[in-house]
């Protein structure tokens, strides 16, 4: 008699999206190189060969992951870019709009952070150098028009300005955790009050 053929399961978007999820974390706890498929199995509780069925390789997993997570990111940042907004409106919405992806993408980001200037250098990942060189431009170019209208002080150095606000911002993914007790927007609200106003108190005038 014929063998009968097992019939062929098509991988379901849901799974798919819970797959990845599972090696975003693998991925920002225990580091890109130091991830095998079979650690990233193992936390989706299937076998390593079972994982094979739905990447091709540990390779593809990350790719996805940060493609997604970048893709989203343009999405809100052109949106806001486009908006005609002043300087200081560009910066708090960009700001808003960061912390709104750290909140959606806060593994992604931690991967980002700690493997994307290796990862730059290999031809499937251009496009990290591209997207950093397309971000550092919208800061600068937003940070350099605020002191030409007169919204920033003339006296600051662009550059060095644009590494404290980044920085500030991004490292919030190494401690946020969603569902904490203030939103995304509320976080982003308390740094621009910081970043933008100080923190001394002001001393009325006489």
């Amino acid at each position: 008699m014929p063998t009968k053929k097992k019939p062929q399961v098509t991988p379901t978007p849901e799974r798919r999206r819970e797959l990845l999820a599972t090696a975003a974390e693998v991925f920002a706890a225990q580091g890109y190189n130091a991830t095998t498929v079979r650690r990233i199995a193992d936390e989706a509780g299937m076998l390593a060969g079972s994982l094979y069925y739905h990447f091709d390789s540990k390779e593809s997993m990350v790719d996805e992951i940060l493609s997604a997570f970048l893709d989203e990111l343009w999405r809100g940042y052109d949106a806001v870019l486009a908006a005609g907004l002043g300087p200081r409106e560009t910066i708090e919405a960009l700001v808003t709009e960061s912390f709104r992806e750290i909140d959606r993408h806060r593994p992604a980001v931690a991967i980002y952070q700690k493997e994307s200037r290796h990862l730059a250098t290999q031809p499937r990942f251009a496009y990290l150098a591209d997207s950093q060189v397309k971000f550092e431009k919208a800061w600068l170019s937003t940070l350099e028009r605020g002191v030409a209208e007169g919204t920033f002080r003339d006296d600051l150095d662009i550059r060095l300005t644009y590494r404290f606000v980044r920085d500030t911002v991004w490292v919030a993914a190494s401690w946020y955790r969603p569902g904490g007790h203030h939103s995304p927007e509320e976080i982003a609200r308390q740094y621009l009050s910081m970043v933008l106003d100080g923190i001394a108190l002001r001393t009325p005038s006489p």
